[in-house]
């Protein structure tokens, strides 16, 4: 899996998207939370988050509990939001997903702070 700290050097990725990665992938929370904004929303496939406690207990349940890590694959910037394709590994449960696991996090920040992130494929 590619590294995240090849991508935040050399693609100078927002600094609260390479927080996002970085805590995701050494199991930081509290960073993760700090990442996001008061009123940030998540939406996870399906399922839309909103809030830090939301988030919160999103991040407890689906990235940190499944041991979650993210390889980026690549980054796109666009105006106002950043999508990052990433490889997806983790203990979780893997029937009916893809194999390997490749999903787009698209990120809106405002302020030094994620106000939206949205998960799919």
């Amino acid at each position: 899996m590619p590294q995240i700290e090849h991508f935040t050097k050399e693609v100078n990725l927002p600094g609260p998207v390479a927080s996002y990665l970085r805590a995701v992938n050494t199991g930081a929370r509290e960073e993760l939370t700090a990442s996001f904004a008061d009123d940030a929303v998540v939406v996870d496939v399906n399922r839309e988050l909103r809030g830090l406690d939301a988030i919160t207990a999103w991040a407890g349940t689906d990235i940190f509990a499944a041991n979650v890590r993210l390889g980026v694959l690549d980054v796109e910037e666009l105006p106002g939001r950043t999508i990052v394709r990433v490889e997806i590994d983790g203990t979780f449960a893997r029937t009916g997903l893809p194999d390997p696991l490749v999903m787009n996090h698209e990120f809106e920040i405002a302020d030094g702070k994620i106000t939206k992130l949205r998960i799919g494929f």
